[in-house]
């Protein structure tokens, strides 16, 4: 990818500032309540109950920070915490009956916060700015999200393979066995690479990159979970192998599609590559496609 400009950062910080301070996040009574913002949105992303293990990875937070949060939370009466009745090792939090007043009265305060800043705005302003905040949260998903290479054995790499099985089998006519995943080994190693997207901690994409024959590569399983579609992240996951290839001194790579996966059909004619003959008897194939890579400056 290009280099982040000094222009983009700058701008990125300016709207940050004025936001954050615009909604009243730096006020240590937040909404009005007797606590910071921190404290507030743990109570929130509580909710019905959940896990420490999964609320820091949900939120990003330091574990020393988290457990410090919700004891004082717990001294407060706003939250339990129990060990998972099943697993001793994991922490359990919930709400208390006054934790579930704070938040309701929590949620009012911050609907009427909400409707006093769009009052200022005319309809079709207030269109303007929510179909703007829709597009600024799809990017800054997309942004959070990691491609990371990894073993084609490793667990998080089978698992991305399954729920691709799990998906193709349901949307191609003639459904989908599992036999003609590519194999752990041809996926690693001087043989290929394995990529895995990653959101909040959990595999969200993968896709394979193997080696046909001298000097060309084969893209396969380019997948998206449905929850992460619809934010550029197939395309993401294309560059990255279409750089791994060209780090490998690959010239060429191939990929094939099914005739019902037009949406990808209309990605792989977008990014550069041509439809050819068909270079392998996949019998779940009706597309072909090539592209040729640029080779990495040395």
């Amino acid at each position: 990818m290009e280099p982040v400009s000094t222009d983009h950062v700058t701008a990125f910080r300016r709207f940050n500032r004025y936001f954050t301070r615009r909604i009243g996040v730096l006020d240590d009574h937040y909404l009005g309540q007797d606590r910071p913002l921190g404290e507030a949105r743990l109570l929130f992303e509580v909710g019905d109950g959940a896990s420490l293990r999964e609320l820091r990875s949900r939120l990003g937070l330091d574990a020393g920070y988290l457990s410090r949060m919700a004891k004082a939370l717990q001294t407060q009466g706003m939250v339990r915490l129990t060990a998972h009745p099943q697993d001793s090792r994991l922490r359990m939090i919930e709400l208390t009956p006054a934790g579930r007043a704070e938040v309701r009265e929590q949620d009012r305060r911050a609907q009427a916060a909400a409707a006093g800043l769009l009052d200022g705005l005319s309809e079709p302003q207030r269109a303007e700015l929510t179909e703007a905040m829709a597009r600024a949260q799809r990017l800054l998903r997309l942004a959070g999200i990691t491609v990371a290479l990894v073993d084609g054995a490793a667990p998080d790499a089978l698992a991305a393979l399954d729920a691709y099985a799990a998906d193709i089998d349901e949307r191609f006519p003639e459904g989908f066995d599992k036999d003609d995943l590519v194999r752990p080994e041809e996926v690693s190693g001087d043989a290929g690479a394995f990529f895995v997207a990653y959101e909040e901690g959990r595999p969200v994409g993968c896709g394979a990159l193997r080696r046909l024959e001298p000097g060309v590569g084969e893209i396969r399983h380019v997948w998206v979970a449905p929850a992460a579609r619809r934010l550029g992240l197939a395309r993401r996951l294309l560059a990255a192998l279409e750089q791994e290839a060209a780090a490998r001194r690959l010239a060429v790579v191939r990929l094939d599609t099914h005739a019902a996966l037009t949406e990808a059909q209309a990605m792989y004619r977008a990014c550069g590559y041509t439809e050819i003959p068909a270079y392998d008897d996949n019998v779940y194939a009706s597309h072909w496609f090539e592209k040729r890579l640029a080779r990495p400056l040395s």
